[in-house]
């Protein structure tokens, strides 16, 4: 039977062959004693795991006095049972090869997380691998030969009686008709029940409380995770609070934060029998920290424990990312927990001694969030999740997820509406104080444009007035020098008052205190009266100034207020040459279109970064350039502009280039003819 000399065999086994020499290797590890390690597939349950891993079936057991290992492929594309999806043979090898077990237990390994406890383990258990006991392994010899001579030569199968009743043929297709037809029932109640009412609590105790005695479930819970929405106040009950539960770690994948389990602990004080409990919220600073709690249950009897009351610490401290993969919609299921966390100790005492044998998990999730978990027990025996049971856990999450943010959307309306008086009234207040505040702000305003009037401009008028005079003086009375500085006097004189009546007329419109001066004009005119005052210091600046005119001299009259629209073009056109270098171009184009006049100042200049432009038209606000310290002001010119452009209910835009240059487009449409404010 040998196939190898250092003790290894390989050939194809039935299916039930294959799981029988399982289950002699268990036997053989009980007589080991302690320190040893019994591993099947099981423990790769709750992990995603390779394709070549998915078809295989494996028994492990190490020891420092007894190794083996016990594996199975599955081939692709092999003969199945009966359409049953269950493979009848597979490619079994049994080997005591040192090397081999430590190779596969080194695979094995690397599935899990490095800092995860069967990481750990396994690495702990590949170093004590050693020769085997010849006694041992004598008594497994003996073992397996006793095994072979009690089996019969061939596989018995029952065939069907030629002569038996149809009834009997057909009746796993009618039970499992009939078991699908009740599933769609139950689903239906439950999905009914959501669409009629609003009441979160009712919906979800009893949905898992119909569910689980359909399903014939031990315990069925529902688990929430941090972050959660709908808010826990509504689930009242004199239960106990669950914080972060190693329970559901063993429900997860794995540990989802680097933090010590904690379960607080509160005496039930009510009577369930069968018990459907719900959790009050308390200490919320510890669900804060650790991140989840059972918010629902249902056992089938009190003698059942209750996951709301136990207090478990210090069993994880690792990391992982379980709930990124119930996001994605993942699913667990575990057959036996005594196999599936064989390497997990202390989460496997704790599973023992809330019952759990048996755990399939269900993410309950809307809007690509992940909300909580359907978690279904069983408590005594091993038990096999099959598709049916499955399907229908996972339907039930997908409603109780619609429940959910139906009841979210519902909290968050009646919140509202709860508010809503308060708001008004706490807006009311404000708005009130706001317009106090603005109307005490106006008068101060007003008082200090009053002052700059009085202060200021009667003093300024003066100096300009003087040093003209000065300056008309013969050549003969004044030096050069005297007159330069004479020339600066009146110059600085003359920005001093264009920037004073800058602000007035800002403040005057923005107090709503001016008025256009409705008349009719010619376009032409106002345009080149504008590019004619600027024409010197456009020559000064080495600038050439353009007058672009594309207007239909029969469309040349037009309403508005003349003073103001030449008032726009003045300063857009001053704006265009103060950035613009020496040896550039500045254009003024205009044209009408329909009953509105456009303006468009266009120049060769800096231009304007893409980040800087929603700050172009804000009162005192200059744009950091190289011309910043060269042209200094205000930074009131744009914002006047844009104000007086509203004012004749026209707007203005911007397009811009750094390096090229920049576009000012203004549109005013046609006045009626009479004082508009």
């Amino acid at each position: 039977m040998l196939s190898s000399p250092d003790l290894s065999f390989s050939r194809t086994l039935p299916i039930v062959v294959f799981n029988q020499l399982g289950e002699l290797l268990e036997q053989m590890a009980q007589t080991v004693g302690s320190a040893v390690l019994i591993l099947t597939e099981a423990v790769l349950a709750r992990i995603y795991i390779p394709v070549e891993w998915q078809r295989q079936k494996f028994t492990l057991v190490v020891s420092e006095q007894f190794s083996v290992l016990l594996v199975g492929t599955f081939e692709q594309g092999s003969r199945e049972t009966e359409g049953q999806g269950i493979y009848s043979e597979i490619n079994a090898q049994l080997t005591f090869n040192l090397e081999a077990i430590a190779s596969f237990v080194y695979k094995l390994r690397d599935l899990f997380e490095c800092d995860s406890y069967t990481h750990q383990n396994l690495e702990r258990y590949q170093q004590i691998i050693r020769p085997n006991d010849a006694t041992l392994q004598s008594q497994f010899t003996l073992l397996l030969l006793e095994y072979l001579l009690t089996q019969p030569n061939q596989e018995i199968i029952a065939s069907p009686s030629p002569v038996g009743p149809a009834v009997y043929i057909c009746q796993p297709v009618e039970d499992a008709l009939k078991k699908q037809i009740s599933q769609e029932r139950l689903l239906n109640q439950v999905t009914t029940q959501i669409r009629k009412s609003l009441d979160l609590p009712v919906i979800m105790a009893t949905a898992i409380t119909q569910v689980r005695e359909f399903l014939e479930l031990d315990r069925l819970v529902i688990y929430k995770f941090e972050g959660s929405q709908v808010n826990s106040k509504q689930y009242q009950s004199d239960s106990i609070t669950l914080n972060e539960t190693a329970l559901t770690k063993g429900m997860e994948l794995s540990v989802c934060k680097p933090a010590e389990i904690y379960f607080s602990i509160h005496e039930n004080q009510g009577e369930h029998s069968p018990s459907v409990s719900v959790n009050n919220q308390t200490l919320l600073e510890d669900y804060q920290q650790y991140g989840g709690y059972i918010v629902y249950e249902a056992r089938a009897t009190d003698a059942i424990t209750s996951v709301l009351n136990y207090t478990e610490k210090n069993c994880f401290i690792r990391t992982s990312q379980c709930w990124e993969k119930y996001r994605q919609g993942f699913t667990l299921a575990v057959d036996d927990v005594e196999k599936t966390y064989a390497l997990e100790e202390c989460l496997l005492n704790f599973l023992r001694e809330c019952q759990v044998r048996a755990k399939f998990a269900a993410p309950i999730m809307f809007e690509d969030k992940l909300w909580g978990l359907l978690i279904a027990h069983q408590c005594d025996e091993p038990h096999q999740w099959n598709d049916s049971e499955k399907t229908l856990l996972i339907a039930i999450a997908e409603q109780l997820a619609i429940a959910i943010h139906q009841a979210e959307l519902m909290q968050t309306l009646t919140q509202e509406k709860q508010n809503l008086e308060q708001r008004v009234i706490e807006r009311t207040m404000a708005l009130r104080d706001a317009l106090l505040a603005a109307e005490a702000a106006s008068r101060i305003r007003s008082e200090f444009l009053a002052t700059i009037s009085h202060e200021l401009l009667t003093p300024l008028t003066y100096v300009i007035g003087m040093s003209s005079t000065l300056l008309r003086w013969p050549l003969g009375e004044l030096s050069q020098r005297q007159r330069g500085y004479l020339q600066t006097i009146h110059d600085s004189g003359e920005h001093l008052l264009g920037m004073i009546n800058d602000i007035l007329d800002l403040s005057q419109i923005e107090a709503g205190k001016t008025a256009l001066n409705i008349s009719e004009f010619s376009l032409v005119n106002v345009a080149e009266n504008a590019v004619k005052s600027l024409q010197k210091k456009a020559t000064s600046e080495q600038i050439n100034l353009i007058l672009d005119l594309q207007i239909d001299p029969r469309r040349d009259r037009f309403i508005g207020d003349a003073k103001r629209v030449e008032q726009i073009l003045w300063n857009l056109l001053t704006n265009a040459i103060k950035f613009t270098p020496e040896s550039g171009s500045v254009t003024l184009r205009l044209w009408v279109e329909d009953n509105t006049a456009i303006f468009q100042v266009e120049d060769t200049g800096i231009g304007i970064p893409e980040e800087q432009l929603p700050l172009l038209f804000e009162k005192f606000q200059q744009l950091d350039t190289p011309y910043r310290r060269r042209y200094e002001g205000t930074g009131l010119g744009l914002a006047l502009t844009k104000q007086l452009v509203e004012l004749h209910r026209g707007r203005i835009e911007v397009e811009s280039t750094v390096s090229i240059g920049s576009i000012f487009t203004v549109w005013i449409p046609t006045q009626t003819m009479r004082v508009v404010s």
